[in-house]
């Protein structure tokens, strides 16, 4: 199976893995990579870049929205394999490190199993190293407040919920914002389309998650990468108004 990567703006790109996405962004030679798959996803991550004229040499850093297995898939293996430094919020380094899992657990998933999707989802998370255990040795809280000296000057933005320190990334010279799980615009175990909060069983904290749908109100853009579902094209700040009317 091969990523599907597109370029949504100049040198930024949108590579949606097997179940999960993440995004390329190259200046020159050097690339900002945003999560990384599912740990069965790298082969594609790895063509991913092969696919935009890179390697994983060339790979400045790795910035992970949040610390769930199907976007650390592949941190811990550049960062020791290529020295590439690996950063989150502050309130997910932990996390990365494997001191706690805060992850859907398998009764949560068995609870929801009679939704369409759900199990056949469940079943490629299992096969693609979704219960593996993928701790960073060394991750890194965001080095600095503001733009990040990166490829593309992304913005870390914490927005709690779905994790204790997930954050979102706003690159405002792009009008882009990579979004995480933070917000959506689809995924495997619902049939809803569109600008969405995930399904309440994968956040650690709903009501923050809801919340946190203001913060990226905030942000100005007109393209939306999510962790999971197509590229969203149009006001950010009204899709996240969308998605959180949607879950009100």
């Amino acid at each position: 199976m091969q990523a599907d990567v597109r370029e949504v703006a100049e040198g930024i790109h949108l590579v949606h893995g097997s179940n999960t996405n993440w995004v390329i962004i190259k200046d020159g030679d050097a690339v900002t990579l945003v999560d990384t798959g599912y740990l069965g996803d790298r082969p594609m991550l790895l063509d991913s870049l092969a696919a935009v004229g890179s390697a994983p040499e060339a790979v400045t850093a790795v910035l992970i929205t949040h610390a769930h297995n199907d976007h650390l898939g592949s941190a811990e293996y550049l960062r020791a394999t290529y020295g590439t430094p690996v950063y989150l919020h502050e309130a997910e380094v932990p996390h990365a490190r494997r001191e706690f899992l805060h992850q859907v657990s398998v009764g949560q998933v068995l609870r929801n199993g009679w939704r369409p999707g759900v199990l056949p989802w469940a079943v490629h998370a299992l096969r693609s190293g979704g219960t593996a255990h993928l701790p960073v040795a060394s991750p890194e809280p965001f080095p600095v407040a503001g733009p990040l000296d990166l490829p593309g000057r992304p913005v870390p933005v914490h927005t709690p919920g779905h994790t204790e320190g997930h954050a979102v990334l706003h690159l405002p010279d792009a009008g882009v914002v990579i979004s995480g799980d933070a917000l959506v615009t689809g995924h495997a175990t619902t049939r809803v389309k569109g600008p969405q909060l995930l399904p309440d069983m994968f956040h650690r904290e709903r009501v923050r998650a809801l919340a946190s749908l203001e913060l990226i109100e905030a942000l100005a853009a007109d393209v939306l990468l999510p962790g999971h579902g197509p590229v969203h094209r149009g006001s950010v700040p009204d899709a996240a108004r969308r998605a959180r009317e949607r879950a009100l």
